[in-house]
C-alpha cells in the first residue's frame, strides 16, 4: 500500500496543529514564525491572511491612530498639572488654581481637584506659610512686613499669614537685624567712607528687608558703636529725630522681595 503523502490532512479537523515544515519545504504552507501572508481567509497561530486588509490588521493589535484616540479625563489633567507644580516646591491654592487656569482647566473641576487635595493634606497653605516664613527670615533676613507681603502675593489667607508671622516676635527680628549689620561691616573689612554715610547705607538695608525704623536704627547705632572707628560718631546719634527721616528713606526705597 502506498505511504500516506507527507503534510497530507489526516482527517482531524481544521482544529488540528499545522505540519511542521523544514528548510526549503514545499510551497506556501511553509511559514516562517512571525511572518503574515497564509493564502485564503486567514492562517495558522493567528497569521492573518493575505487577503486581510491595512485596517483589520490595525483594529487587532497595531498602533492607535492618535486623531481616534478618546479626549482625556479633565479631572485627570488637572490632577497632572497640580503634581507638576508641586514637584518643583510646595505651592499654595491659589499658584495651583492659577496654573490650572492657564491650561484650560474648567473652574468646577480645579475646584473639586483642589478640595480633595486640600482634605487628604497635600496642600496645606497654613503650614506653607510657616515653612515660608523660617526660610526667608531666616535664610534672607525678610522681616515680617515683606514676609507678609509675599504671602499676601501667593493668595495665602489673612488668618493663615497671621498665624506665621506670630513665629516672628520683635527680639527675633532684633537678632536677626544685628546679624545683617555685623556681617555687612566685616564684609568691608574697615569703614572706607563717612560714618554717618555708612549708617544710612546700613539702615537703608534694613528697611528694604521689611525691619521698621525703629529696629534698623537701634541696631545699627548699636553695631556702629561696638567698632571702635565708630563709636563716637554713634554717641552723636539722635535715635528720635532720625526715625521720620528714616521711615521716609523706607517708603523711598520699597521692600526688598525676589518671589
Amino acid at each position: 500500500m502506498a505511504g500516506r503523502r507527507r503534510g497530507a490532512r489526516t482527517g482531524r479537523g481544521w482544529d488540528a496543529a499545522p505540519p511542521r515544515s523544514r528548510s526549503g519545504a514545499d510551497g506556501d504552507d511553509a511559514q516562517p514564525a512571525g511572518r503574515s501572508g497564509g493564502r485564503g481567509r486567514g492562517g495558522f497561530g493567528g497569521w492573518p491572511g493575505r487577503g486581510a486588509s491595512r485596517g483589520e490588521a490595525t483594529h487587532s493589535g497595531g498602533a492607535t491612530n492618535p486623531d481616534t484616540a478618546p479626549p482625556r479625563d479633565p479631572a485627570e489633567v488637572a490632577r497632572e498639572i497640580c503634581l507638576q507644580q508641586l514637584a518643583v516646591r510646595p505651592r499654595t491654592r491659589a499658584e495651583l488654581a492659577s496654573a490650572m487656569r492657564r491650561r484650560g482647566v474648567a473652574p468646577e473641576v480645579a475646584a473639586e481637584v483642589l478640595g480633595r487635595y486640600t482634605e487628604v493634606g497635600i496642600i496645606d497653605d497654613t503650614a506653607f506659610a510657616k515653612a515660608w516664613v523660617t526660610s526667608r527670615h531666616h535664610g534672607r533676613g525678610l522681616a515680617r512686613r515683606v514676609l507678609a507681603t509675599e504671602l499676601r502675593r501667593k493668595g495665602v489667607e489673612p488668618v493663615a499669614v497671621g498665624e506665621a508671622l506670630d513665629e516672628l516676635d520683635d527680639d527675633t527680628e532684633t537678632t536677626t537685624a544685628r546679624a545683617l549689620v555685623d556681617r555687612r561691616l566685616r564684609a568691608e573689612r574697615g569703614l572706607r567712607e563717612r560714618p554717618d554715610v555708612t549708617f544710612r547705607r546700613l539702615v537703608g538695608m534694613l528697611a528694604r528687608k521689611g525691619y521698621p525704623a525703629g529696629i534698623a536704627i537701634r541696631v545699627v547705632k548699636d553695631a556702629l558703636a561696638a567698632r571702635d572707628e565708630t563709636s563716637e560718631f554713634a554717641d552723636l546719634i539722635d535715635t528720635d529725630a532720625l526715625t521720620t527721616d528714616a521711615l521716609a528713606a523706607e517708603a523711598d526705597s520699597g521692600p526688598e522681595s525676589d518671589s
